[in-house]
């Protein structure tokens, strides 16, 4: 990936808080939801309930898509990313604690989370695969598929 297009996601990736994340279910259906996130480059942290319906999806099926973008009532100025994805619930303590910081630093109300409520947390990593730079400002439709 070229230097100005590593720029642009990680604009993307630090003017936004919020990402749309899709898991596979039991069933085979996708679920969608909205979490907030932090990243340190490429790399995307959320936090969860350890035992909501993403998190057991997580535990199940690795792959994951993701969306980042802003509503936008002029379609020529949409830009966002889309990505295809491998996430994991972490496991060890110093990673948990780092995609804990990372969250705090940008989300800071999350420092003030009890003991009893991190205790049921899942703090997930999320390792891009394939990212989908969409940038409608050069032109209807416009994506460029970037393999990491």
């Amino acid at each position: 990936m070229d230097r100005k297009t590593r720029k642009f996601i990680l604009d993307v990736l630090g003017d936004h808080n919020v990402m749309r994340f899709a898991t596979v279910r039991s069933d085979g259906y996708p679920q969608a939801t909205t979490v907030a996130y932090a990243n340190d480059g490429l790399t995307l942290y959320f936090a969860c309930d350890g035992d909501s319906q993403k998190a057991r999806n997580i535990k199940r099926c690795k792959k994951v898509s993701l969306t980042i973008d802003r509503d936008c009532a002029d379609w020529s100025k949409i830009k966002g990313l889309s990505m295809a994805a491998v996430a994991e619930a972490l496991k060890d303590t110093g990673a948990i604690r780092r995609g804990l910081k990372l969250l705090a630093r940008k989300f800071p109300e999350m420092s003030k989370m009890s003991e009893e409520d991190l205790a049921a947390t899942a703090v997930v990593k999320v390792m891009p695969k394939v990212i989908s730079v969409i940038d409608y400002r050069k032109g209807f439709g416009h994506t460029e598929l970037i393999r990491v």
